[in-house]
């Protein structure tokens, strides 16, 4: 199973220079996958483009981009872009986003927005496996009277979206090439979550999708400081209906509950949890939360289960 990590350069000087120093590091360290955030700052295909120009071999995404308030034929050049920079090692993430940042941030109403996801999958696919589209839904109109293929990107890129109720899965499933679950623990994944992507895209002749788990977790020994410090960052999560659900059925009432931090042995053992639930990759967040020599223990661990 592949395991990757999401980076967090946020705080540095230089937020660009600093995350290549990581992803470095994460490479030599022996995981496969970087992984980028969308929020209002750093535009995360352009930070993965550059990320996996300078680290060769390293696999890099973004997790994710939500879909209100962008374009299907703007995000397919940032994306092809990407792919044809890193020859290839791009994956894009997609997400519907939260209600309050769409409305709060754009002063774009949230509405629809599995039918946005589906109109919105079906033109970007066109124009990442074409360079064109001749898309007329609903909601979108994506056409292409110039052409819009960037040299280099000819394979296509990986369209994952960040899904979990079952609507959103329906439409993964038939659509995209896999999903970005957060915060949904093994029960979840296991007995909602993989069952119903996997049925959707055997139901539409689609292969098998990735599931790619976004986990917040630590290598740590001094555990109650930690889990009271990722208890107040994933905070904002217990406000998405979404995220409420998936923590609920994951078995648990905070976002931290299902949040993997302990010893080496016991985060390993949630790393199996989470590969018996189905996923196919692991890509584990926040792990800068305890300071570097925590993250640095958190690497080198989950370079090793990647071996």
């Amino acid at each position: 199973m592949a395991i990757g990590v999401a980076l967090n350069a946020r705080d540095a000087v230089n937020e660009i220079d600093s995350t290549v120093e990581l992803a470095r590091e994460a490479a030599a360290a022996g995981l496969r996958s970087a992984w980028f955030g969308q929020r209002f700052g750093v535009d995360s295909p352009a930070l993965a483009g550059i990320v996996g120009r300078e680290v060769p071999g390293l696999q890099v995404g973004t997790s994710a981009i939500p879909i209100f308030g962008r374009h299907p034929l703007l995000v397919s050049s940032q994306a092809q872009t990407a792919q044809a920079a890193t020859h290839g090692r791009y994956h894009l993430g997609l997400a519907l986003g939260a209600r309050h940042l769409v409305e709060g941030g754009f002063g774009i109403p949230f509405e629809r927005p599995i039918a946005r996801l589906r109109e919105f999958l079906t033109a970007l696919r066109q124009l990442t496996e074409t360079g064109a589209a001749d898309f007329h839904g609903e909601l979108l109109t994506a056409t292409t009277p110039i052409p819009a293929r960037v040299p280099g990107a000819e394979a296509g890129v990986p369209l994952l979206v960040a899904a979990m109720g079952p609507q959103a899965l329906r439409v993964s499933g038939e659509l995209a090439d896999g999903i970005l679950p957060y915060l949904a623990g093994p029960r979840a994944l296991a007995e909602h979550i993989v069952p119903a992507v996997n049925a959707a895209a055997e139901a539409a002749g689609r292969p098998a999708p990735r599931i790619v788990a976004l986990v917040n977790g630590v290598v740590t020994d001094d555990v109650d400081a930690v889990r009271e410090r990722v208890a107040e960052q994933l905070a904002f999560y217990e406000k998405i209906p979404s995220y409420i659900r998936a923590i609920e059925l994951s078995g648990g009432r905070q976002a931290v509950d299902v949040a993997v931090i302990g010893d080496e042995k016991a985060v390993a053992a949630e790393v199996r949890r989470y590969r018996d639930a189905g996923a196919t990759e692991v890509v584990f967040a926040g792990t800068e939360i305890a300071g570097d020599a925590d993250r640095r223990r958190t690497w080198a661990l989950l370079g090793e289960l990647a071996g």
